[in-house]
């Protein structure tokens, strides 16, 4: 019998160290937007030109994209994920050392490309495993733990003056564990379904981009993306200037953002399948949610509703990504599920830069009250695109 001409895209692995890997990136992502203000002063650059430390990262996740298909059939899982932890100690250390500031452009180019190394890879593995909707479910928690702790984590440290770099340097330190972990017990696996139609000389990249349905979920994602990063990175800076609320304060209301995230995907789920509703279902009630959080922040401005609004959005924007990114394999070939599951989650992330840089913008040149009426903008974008996505999919039963 001749031999498979690459390592099975599969592998074993502890669900508890992907988990793990989603806290720490969610850590980075979570704490950005406390961190802004810290790295303006410290560089002396406005909002507009951090901002494009966002595009940077979403052009090294782009590169993911371009190259996960291919990188998981000649690799294997395991070597992209050691590929991943290794890419994102070299992209965080320049941060926790202050490098000069034109030096962080390539460190996080690198940075965008490890995380969408790990983000791809672990998706695609728990997509192999039984009743993975829920535990994608749980995966997208566990990076809600990471948002939450993020900006806690962020305020205690600039609160007992430590310097803003100490969060960089920490997550370096727990990118090392992940990295040794990844070492040792990732281990490949043959897994059939995922071998099926296999082909030497398909592009497998090349008919993933073919399909219609994967180019709707990805401007999906990429909206959503760019909504939940938005809200996220930019509600601290709102806070404080649109609200006038304390910058300690303002810190743990970001914290009940991610909280409500971190608590929707794993509640949420579970509920509604006991109730019956599908995934269809729960999008449209969720994106529903979100539009309402923010016209109640938007209408009612008092800290106390900045607080239960930020985290019903949270709570609501929180099931839809996982759900998303767990009902593409059942709406494209078996064997072009890796792939598209890697042009999704990568491509989607250019939403990571364009959409939280443009927020950037408004709030450095028409004021940081805008970030409401953008992020309801862009909501209602989602909600077409959901729609769309209903009305084209192969089979919507499915969704």
């Amino acid at each position: 019998m001749q031999e498979p001409a690459s390592p099975s895209p599969t592998l074993r692995l502890p669900v508890g160290l992907a988990f793990f890997c989603f806290v720490l990136i969610g850590i980075n992502d979570g704490v950005n937007g406390v961190l802004l203000p810290s790295l303006s002063a410290f560089y002396n650059v406005g909002y507009a030109v951090l901002g494009l430390l966002f595009f940077v990262s979403s052009f090294g996740y782009f590169l993911s994209a371009m190259s996960s298909g291919l990188l998981t059939q000649r690799l294997g899982l395991r070597w992209i994920l050691v590929l991943g932890a290794t890419t994102f100690l070299l992209g965080i250390l320049p941060f926790g050392l202050k490098v000069p500031f034109l030096l962080l452009f390539p460190a996080r180019l690198v940075l965008g490309l490890s995380i969408g190394l790990l983000e791809t890879g672990l998706n695609i593995y728990i997509t192999t495993r039984p009743r993975s909707t829920l535990i994608l479910n749980y995966l997208h928690a566990f990076y809600g733990v990471g948002a939450l702790i993020g900006p806690a984590t962020g305020t205690i440290i600039l609160a007992l003056q430590w310097g803003w770099n100490t969060v960089y340097l920490l997550m370096g330190g727990v990118d090392l564990l992940l990295l040794i972990g990844f070492g040792i017990f990732a281990r490949p696996v043959q897994l059939s379904v995922l071998q099926e139609k296999p082909s030497t000389t398909e592009n497998v990249l090349s008919a993933t981009l073919k399909l219609p349905v994967v180019w709707l979920i990805t401007f999906f994602l990429l909206v959503y993306v760019g909504v939940e990063v938005s809200l996220g990175n930019w509600a601290y800076s709102f806070l404080l200037a649109s609200r006038h609320v304390g910058p300690f304060l303002a810190g743990w209301i970001v914290s009940g953002y991610w909280l409500g995230l971190t608590l929707g995907r794993f509640l949420l789920q579970n509920v509604s399948e006991r109730l019956g509703i599908g995934t269809k279902g729960l999008v449209y009630i969720c994106i529903s949610a979100v539009g309402i959080g923010l016209l109640l922040i938007w209408l009612i401005p008092l800290e106390v509703m900045a607080v239960l609004a930020l985290f019903l959005i949270g709570f609501s924007l929180g099931p839809i990504y996982p759900l998303t990114v767990a009902i593409t394999p059942k709406l494209v070939p078996a064997h072009l599920g890796p792939s598209a599951i890697g042009v999704l989650v990568s491509v989607s992330i250019i939403g990571l830069a364009v959409f939280p840089w443009f927020a950037g913008v408004l709030a450095q040149f028409v004021g940081t009250w805008t970030l409401v009426p953008y992020s309801l903008g862009l909501t209602l974008v989602m909600l077409a695109l959901w729609r769309a996505l209903v009305g084209h999919a192969p089979d919507s039963s499915k969704l």
